[in-house]
C-alpha cells in the first residue's frame, strides 16, 4: 500500500490550491506534484505553492524539472512579453500537448509510488482552447486508463465554475487571495490573460 492517497497536480493556482484544501477536508495524504516546464513564472509559482499548500503536504512536494522540453519555443508561457509593447492574444501562450505531458508524468509518478489516483483541478468552464484542456479530452483519457487498470484519474471539479470553486476556498478557508495564476506577467497578475481573466471574474462574483 501507498502512503498516499493520491497524487494532486499543483501549480498554486486557485483551483488547484483549493482543491488541496478539499483533499486535506477528506483527511486525505496527497503528493503535490510541481512542473518546472521553463515557465517564466516558475519562480513565483513555485514560491506561491510552497506558501498556499496545506502544511500537512508541504514536505509532499515534489519537483518535476521538464524544461528542456519546451526549450526553443517562442510561447509567450515560457518567454515573457513586454506588456508594454507586445500585443498578446491567447494562441500565443499555447505550448503544444502541455497538459498531455503533465498527465503522462503524473501517472508514471503514480504507478511507480503505487498511488492510485491523480487528481487534477481542471474545470470545464475555464476559458483554456488547447485539446487536451476538453472534457472530450479528459472523457477518451479516463477510457484509457480504464484499459489499463492501474491509476484512475479523478476530476472532482469538472462540472464546476469558477465561482463555485472560490465560494468553496472560502468555505474551506483555503488562501485564494494569495494564490498566482498569471500566464503572460512572472510577477504580478496582468488582468488579461484567460487565466486571470478567469480568477478575477471568480473573485468579483463571491
Amino acid at each position: 500500500m501507498s502512503q498516499y492517497h493520491g497524487l494532486l497536480m499543483a501549480s498554486g493556482g486557485m483551483d488547484s490550491t483549493v482543491m488541496a484544501y478539499w483533499l486535506k477536508s477528506q483527511g486525505k495524504n496527497i503528493l503535490p506534484l510541481f512542473f518546472d516546464y521553463g515557465q517564466h513564472c516558475m519562480g513565483n509559482e513555485l514560491e506561491t505553492l510552497k506558501s498556499v499548500l496545506p502544511k500537512e503536504y508541504k514536505e509532499n512536494l515534489r519537483i518535476i524539472n521538464i524544461k528542456d522540453i519546451y526549450s526553443g519555443t517562442n510561447s509567450a508561457s515560457v518567454v515573457e512579453p513586454d506588456l508594454w509593447k507586445d500585443d498578446i492574444v491567447a494562441d500565443d501562450l499555447y505550448l503544444p500537448f502541455r497538459n498531455m505531458l503533465f498527465f503522462s508524468i503524473a501517472f508514471t509518478i503514480a504507478e511507480i509510488n503505487n498511488i492510485k489516483y491523480v487528481y487534477s483541478a481542471f474545470i470545464d468552464s475555464n476559458l483554456a482552447k488547447e485539446v487536451d484542456c476538453s472534457v472530450e479530452f479528459f472523457n477518451r483519457l479516463e477510457h484509457l486508463l480504464r484499459l489499463y487498470k492501474t491509476v484512475n484519474i479523478e476530476l472532482p471539479f469538472k462540472d464546476f465554475s469558477k465561482k463555485d470553486v472560490a465560494q468553496l476556498g472560502l468555505k474551506l478557508n483555503a488562501p485564494i487571495m494569495e494564490t498566482f495564476s498569471c500566464q503572460a506577467n512572472s510577477k504580478v497578475h496582468c488582468g488579461a490573460c484567460p487565466n486571470c481573466v478567469d480568477r478575477l471574474r471568480a473573485l468579483e462574483s463571491i
